[in-house]
């Protein structure tokens, strides 16, 4: 089985694309310059927007990084159950003094054109969410030498992914903070899921593409685990929220440890797809709800979580968050990257230890 090439990031250490603001260049730089491989967030951007901030970071480290994308979605919401959310989600409105978005506000994210840019201006790695590219696409991104990953939450996922010709994996478990990134998206898929640790399993089975795991890992002792388990390297979100450098609003960061924000579950509330978040009034009123209606449910509620983060109220953002979120620590990205290293080798070491006996 090939692996993970290590002179893109000689730590296993993926910090994971977060999109709305999170992931921004001086976090991905700190990242990459610390060892691992920092990552650029383009959900959300114009293609435009991407350009400029894969100039910034470049203008920040020359060590390799990654860029994120999203596939283009199909029409499979259904416009009246769109309505009927939106008309529950008038009092929100009211409240925040805001018009609800445009539930057609698009459903391409601007894919296209931002293929082209990373085909003229190539970058180290590229992943994709909600899907799996076509391999025409894999094909061009790796001519131009382009690292490919793609997201997967089941096994069978995971070998379509294989067969479009991808590089390597991303095997994402349910514990995983943000959407999932399964690739159609049915009512069913609203509260199960597959945990890590099976998931990595299972897919090491299945593929023999390199995988990386992620979902919940938190320490550099669950990185050993899902080493153990078969991973080539592990993927990062929630752990990387907190640092200094991050681009998550402040009250963000705060509720990853505030004692008002003890779980986390899976919601349709803010998106229309599922993702998991902290359990705040937002999620609890309309989670029930949320219609299988993604973007458009983005679209909707996207000045409503405007206006509450202008409000200062954490109560009405959408706090994505993985589940392992009381253990995030406030550091320096860089300096976070140095401790889970750290703890990896110490737990590596253990284990050895062990076997030895």
């Amino acid at each position: 089985m090939s692996s993970v090439p290590t002179d893109l990031f000689p730590h296993p250490i993926v910090q994971a694309p977060m999109a709305g603001g999170v992931s921004v260049p001086r976090l991905a730089a700190a990242v990459s310059e610390a060892g691992g491989l920092g990552f650029l967030a383009a959900g959300y951007k114009t293609a435009d927007g991407m350009y400029e901030e894969i100039k910034q970071l470049r203008g920040l480290t020359g060590r390799p990084f990654g860029v994120n994308l999203f596939l283009p979605q199909p029409e499979t919401a259904d416009p009246a159950a769109v309505g009927v959310y939106a008309h529950q989600l008038a009092g929100e409105a009211s409240w925040y003094g805001t018009e609800l978005g445009d539930p057609d506000g698009g459903r391409d994210d601007g894919y296209d054109a931002k293929l082209a840019v990373l085909l003229d201006n190539p970058v180290p790695v590229v992943s994709f969410h909600f899907g799996v590219p076509a391999r025409e696409v894999l094909d061009a991104l790796r001519r131009v030498g382009t690292f490919t990953l793609v997201t997967a939450t089941t096994a069978e996922e995971a070998q379509a992914v294989e067969r479009a010709g991808a590089d390597a994996v991303i095997a994402q478990g349910v514990e995983a903070g943000g959407h999932q990134g399964t690739h159609r998206d049915v009512p069913e898929t609203d509260g199960s899921g597959v945990g890590l640790l099976s998931l990595v399993a299972q897919v090491r089975e299945s593929v023999g593409i390199p995988v990386i795991a992620a979902g919940g890992i938190m320490r550099g002792s669950q990185i050993a685990a899902v080493l153990a388990a078969g991973a080539a390297a592990a993927q990062l979100g929630t752990a990387f929220l907190a640092t200094h450098e991050s681009g998550a609003h402040a009250l963000h960061k705060q509720a990853l440890t505030h004692p008002l924000y003890v779980r986390t579950e899976l919601t349709r509330a803010f998106s229309g797809r599922p993702a998991r978040g902290l359990v705040n009034r937002f999620l609890r009123e309309h989670g029930p709800y949320a219609p299988a209606a993604y973007p458009d449910v983005h679209h909707l509620t996207a000045p409503l979580r405007k206006a509450a983060a202008k409000a200062g109220d954490a109560q009405g953002l959408a706090l994505w968050a993985g589940q392992g979120h009381r253990m995030a620590r406030e550091l320096p990205a860089g300096q976070l990257v140095e401790v889970l290293a750290a703890e990896l080798a110490s737990a590596r070491t253990a284990l050895s230890a062990g076997g030895a006996r």
